[in-house]
């Protein structure tokens, strides 16, 4: 079974805007991120990003246009992330058991890359993306944020993470 690091992405990855990052010139990757997902792989962690991306459902911007951030994250990180899961809906347009809180996002990412939960690690901005984690045995790190009462562990960022997770 393979270990892995769930990771949120407005937030965690890149800078978090209220009006939603889905162009080159909102996606502004966070200091360290690159370097501390190298040091990731390194340690032999599968990278899955889990994200809300309501955005779509709402009509602000379109999947081609996620896509499209996904693809300019994937070069900045050298293409370290293995897979991004995103949750399309917004519960004022649509309902969907992907979306976070709802862990099937997660669910298909532990089925498709054979993940060892007792291994793996969450991290996210805000309570909801510790949620689902937290709901399926998964030790849960809060960044940026110091709002959750249920995070196993909190840090200022993804880079500050890590000495978490290796110890």
């Amino acid at each position: 079974m393979n270990k892995c690091v769930f990771l949120d992405r407005d937030g965690v990855l890149n800078r978090d805007y209220v009006d939603y990052v889905y162009s080159a010139d909102k996606l502004e990757i966070l200091p360290g991120v690159a370097e501390a997902l190298t040091s990731l792989k390194r340690a032999g962690y599968l990278l899955i990003v889990v994200t809300n991306q309501s955005g779509i459902a709402k009509g602000i911007y379109t999947r081609e246009q996620m896509h499209e951030c996904h693809q300019l994250m994937q070069k900045a990180f050298n293409h370290q992330i293995d897979h991004f899961y995103f949750a399309p809906g917004h519960p004022t347009v649509s309902e969907s058991l992907s979306r976070k809180p709802g862990s099937l996002m997660f669910e298909k990412a532990i089925a498709k890359f054979n993940i060892d939960i007792r291994l793996s690690w969450m991290i996210g901005d805000k309570e909801r993306d510790l949620v689902p984690a937290k709901r399926l045995g998964i030790k849960t790190i809060q960044v940026d944020n110091d709002d959750s009462r249920m995070a196993d562990y909190k840090a200022q960022n993804l880079p500050d993470a890590l000495e978490i997770i290796f110890g």
